[in-house]
C-alpha cells in the first residue's frame, strides 16, 4: 500500500506542503531582491554620494547574474534535485546581503549583488517551479499560480519591513536583516522538506492513488516521459518567440516598477506613500499570479500572457499621467494594474516551458528562458535610471516601456509547440 495522503482522510497531500514552502521561498527571493531594491536608491545616494544610474546598475548586476546562473541552476536541479540547490542558493544570497551591508565602494556593491543574484538563481523560480511542475499535473497552472503568488507577496511583506528598518535604523542594518532572514528561514526548510519528485516520498502527482493512463514509473516521476533537450529547443522558433516576448515584458514591467518609487518621491509624494504603492504592486502581483495560473488551466498559456501584458500596458499608460496633484486613487489604480500584469510572467512561462518542451529537461529549458527574461528585467531599471540622469525625467522611459509591452503581445501569439521531442 502506497503512502499517498488524502485530505478526506484527514491527511494532506505532501505536494501542498511543498506549495507552501516554495511560496515562502519566493517571498524571500523576490521581496529582498526586487521589491526592496528601489527603497535603497535614495539612502545609498545620500549616504555614499552615488548617482542614481550607478545605484540602479546594482539591480542590473543582480538580475543579469540571476539570469546567467539560471541555466546552470536548472541543470543542477535536473541532475541533483532541488533540495541541495535551494539550500546552497539561500546561503549565497544571504551572505551577499551581509557583504552589501558592510560596503562603501561601488565595486564591492556590485560584487555583493553578483553573489546575491547567483544565490537567487538557485533558490528562486527555477527550482521552485520545477518542484511544483513535478508534483502537480491536472491543475498545474493553478498550483504554479499559487506558488508564484509568493513573488508578489514579497512586495506586501518585505517592502514595508524594509521601509520600517530604513525609518528606524539605517540602510546597513536593513541589508543585514535581509541576509539573516533568508539564511535562517530558507536553509532549514529546504533541507527538511523539499523533495523534487513524488517518487522520493513514494507518491504520485496530484495525490493520485496510482498511475493514470501512463506507466507507473513515469507517473511517479511527475510525468517526465518526454521532453525537448535545451540544444534542440534553441533551434526552434517557439523558444525564441517566447524568449523575445518575455524579455520585452520584463524590460517594461521591471523598469516601470523600479522607477515608480523614486518617480513618486521626486514629484513630492512621501516615502511612506511610495512604499505603500510598492506594496500595492506586490499585492496585485500576488493576486495576478494566482489569476494567471488559473487562466493557464482554462486557456493556452500564451493567451494568458497576452492578457497580463495588456494589464501592464494599461498601468504604465496611467503612470504617465500621474503628477503631484493626482488623487491617491490614481496611484492605487496604476499600482494594482502594474502588479496584476507583472503577475503573469512566472505561471505562464513555466506552463509554456512544460507544455511546449516537456518535463524531461525542464530545468535546463526553463533556466535558459529565465536567462532571457532576466536580461530584460536587469536592463529595464538601468535604462530608466540612465534616462533620468540624461533628461531629469522618467517620461521618455515610461513611454518606451509602453511601446515594448504593446509589441510583446503579437509576438507571443506566434508561439507553437515544437514538432520533435526526446523520450525516455
Amino acid at each position: 500500500m502506497n503512502e499517498v495522503m488524502h485530505t478526506h482522510r484527514g491527511r494532506i497531500f505532501y505536494g501542498y506542503y511543498l506549495l507552501a514552502v516554495t511560496f515562502l521561498f519566493l517571498v524571500l527571493f523576490n521581496g529582498s531582491g526586487v521589491f526592496a531594491f528601489s527603497l535603497f536608491v535614495r539612502p545609498l545616494e545620500a549616504s555614499l554620494g552615488w548617482g542614481r544610474g550607478e545605484v540602479m546598475a546594482g539591480f542590473t548586476v543582480f538580475y543579469a547574474t540571476t539570469g546567467f546562473a539560471s541555466p546552470l541552476a536548472g541543470r543542477f536541479v535536473d541532475r541533483y534535485g532541488a533540495r541541495p540547490v535551494i539550500a546552497v542558493g539561500a546561503l549565497m544570497m544571504g551572505l551577499g546581503f551581509v557583504l552589501v551591508s558592510r560596503i562603501s565602494s561601488l565595486p564591492l556593491f556590485y560584487l555583493g549583488y553578483m553573489i546575491i543574484g547567483t544565490g537567487g538563481a538557485a533558490m528562486g523560480p527555477v527550482p521552485c517551479s520545477a518542484v511544483i511542475s513535478y508534483w502537480f499535473k491536472r491543475k498545474r497552472g493553478t498550483a504554479l499560480g499559487l506558488m508564484s503568488a509568493g513573488i508578489g507577496a514579497g512586495g506586501v511583506v518585505v517592502a514595508p519591513f524594509i521601509g520600517y528598518m530604513l525609518s528606524h535604523y539605517d540602510w546597513r542594518m536593513a541589508y543585514l536583516s535581509l541576509g539573516v532572514l533568508i539564511m535562517a528561514i530558507t536553509i532549514p526548510l529546504a533541507l527538511l522538506l523539499i523533495r523534487t519528485r513524488p517518487s522520493e516520498k513514494g507518491l504520485y502527482p496530484d495525490g493520485a492513488k496510482g498511475p493514470v493512463g501512463v506507466s507507473e514509473d513515469a507517473t511517479r516521476r511527475g510525468g517526465e516521459r518526454e521532453g525537448t533537450t535545451l540544444k534542440h529547443a534553441l533551434h526552434t522558433g517557439t523558444f525564441w518567440f517566447i524568449a523575445i516576448a518575455f524579455t520585452l515584458f520584463a524590460f517594461g514591467s521591471m523598469g516601470a516598477l523600479q522607477a515608480s518609487v523614486p518617480f513618486l518621491e521626486d514629484i513630492g509624494y512621501p516615502t511612506a506613500t511610495a512604499a505603500a504603492a510598492l506594496g500595492a504592486i506586490g499585492f496585485g502581483s500576488a493576486v495576478g499570479k494566482i489569476l494567471f495560473g488559473w487562466m493557464c488551466d482554462k486557456m493556452a498559456p500564451n493567451h494568458a500572457f497576452a492578457v497580463g501584458a495588456a494589464f501592464l500596458l494599461a498601468g504604465v499608460l496611467i503612470l504617465l499621467t500621474v503628477h503631484a496633484d493626482s488623487p491617491l486613487a490614481i496611484i492605487w489604480t496604476y499600482a494594482l494594474l502594474l502588479g496584476l500584469g507583472a503577475g503573469a510572467w512566472l505561471p505562464t512561462l513555466s506552463m509554456l516551458a512544460s507544455t511546449r518542451f516537456g518535463l524531461l529537461h525542464y530545468g535546463a529549458v526553463f533556466g535558459a528562458l529565465n536567462l532571457c527574461l532576466s536580461l530584460g528585467t536587469a536592463s529595464g531599471p538601468l535604462f530608466a535610471g540612465m534616462m533620468y540622469d540624461a533628461t531629469g525625467s522618467y517620461f521618455a522611459a515610461f513611454t518606451i516601456f509602453a511601446g515594448l509591452l504593446a509589441l510583446a503581445i503579437p509576438i507571443i501569439f506566434m508561439v507553437r509547440k515544437p514538432a520533435h521531442s526526446t523520450r525516455l
